[in-house]
């Protein structure tokens, strides 16, 4: 059954391809179950990135581990018909995403757009002459948040928390579980609200969400510093939880959160908790005391598995170390 949904997931997400779609979805099951992303260059070959291995998509519908002439390859036509479909056929309703070089599909998927900026006063505007598109499936993994779960202790002693990991390590797939246990009652009674910036936690979908995140209060498409002030104003939550923290709003409205009572647990983009600490920002994140806890995920090839998880104490060493590479070499040494 697992395999069967995640092959629908892989067939909702690439009904947004077009033609290319089409031959997709006629792919064997187990292969469309196992692709996290599908990239498409334009005069390039269409790719099937897997967990540790890439996959080629033939001319006769099939997948090969091999690159040659015998393979799909993108041709601009039909990146600008996915383009348009991805867009509903209306650019203009997700002017704001395109910008920002995404958008976000019914039912939490993902493309990533690459094309020529278009500038105004030096902030992209729009984009054209679209030359990319990687669509990231979304995946829905009831229990992908146990090991994170089980390290935040019970509801009474459940502080702040930072979830870093590398792209595509799953870092949104335990968000999103980790947001249906605690509103379902895994640690007792908790009232938890979502600050899903780019929609693809919760997937809102004419105000309704598409994956299952239990009991929460979803605030879809607010900018994430916004969307937390909003919550701890209005909604009362015990806990918020967002994606890719990491702005100067973002430390403001966290510090505000923590002087109120309410817990953030919130991810961000880093394969190292070195790398974490160098991000802009970051520090002064951390120096809010509003996470006293992080946990660092494995890659892309063990997707949810929390490789290290980091205490109060470990923390304020790793805001001292400052540029020491010996000493990151032997805090993150037990991650390795």
């Amino acid at each position: 059954m697992m395999e069967r949904e995640m092959a629908a997931r892989f067939d909702e997400a690439t009904a947004s391809l077009g033609a290319l779609g089409i031959t997709l979805r006629k792919l064997p099951e187990r292969v469309r179950a196992q692709v996290q992303e599908v990239r498409l260059r334009a005069g390039r070959p269409v790719v099937l990135a897997l967990a540790g291995k890439d996959l080629y998509l033939t001319c006769a519908g099939v997948v090969s581990e091999q690159m040659g002439e015998h393979v799909l390859v993108a041709m601009r036509p039909q990146l600008e018909d996915a383009f348009r479909l991805i867009c509903d056929s209306s650019v203009y309703a997700h002017q704001h995403e395109i910008r920002c070089g995404f958008v976000t599909l019914r039912g939490g998927h993902r493309a990533g757009l690459c094309g020529t900026a278009v500038l105004q006063s030096g902030t992209v505007t729009n984009l054209r002459d679209i030359s990319g598109i990687n669509l990231r499936i979304a995946r829905e993994f009831r229990g992908a948040a146990d090991g994170f779960l089980a390290a935040l202790g019970t509801k009474e002693r459940m502080r702040g928390a930072i979830l870093a990991g590398p792209p595509g390590c799953g870092k949104t797939t335990v968000l999103r579980d980790l947001a249906r246990q605690l509103s379902s009652g895994a640690l007792g009674r908790c009232r938890v609200s979502i600050v899903d910036e780019r929609g693809e936690i919760a997937a809102t979908f004419k105000g309704v969400p598409q994956n299952d995140v239990g009991q929460c209060d979803v605030l879809d498409g607010y900018p994430k510093g916004e969307g937390i002030m909003q919550s701890v104003r209005c909604l009362s939550p015990d806990v918020i939880i967002c994606d890719e923290i990491g702005g100067e709003e973002d430390a403001r409205a966290v510090a505000a959160s923590l002087n109120a009572g309410v817990s953030v647990i919130a991810s961000a983009h880093a394969s190292s908790m070195k790398e974490l600490f160098a991000r802009p920002h970051m520090r002064t994140i951390f120096e809010t005391g509003a996470f006293p806890q992080a946990a660092l995920l494995c890659g892309r090839e063990r997707p949810g598995r929390v490789k290290a998880f980091y205490r109060e104490g470990e923390l304020h060493d790793f805001q001292a170390v400052g540029a020491d590479d010996a000493v990151w070499r032997l805090h993150d040494g037990r991650a390795s």
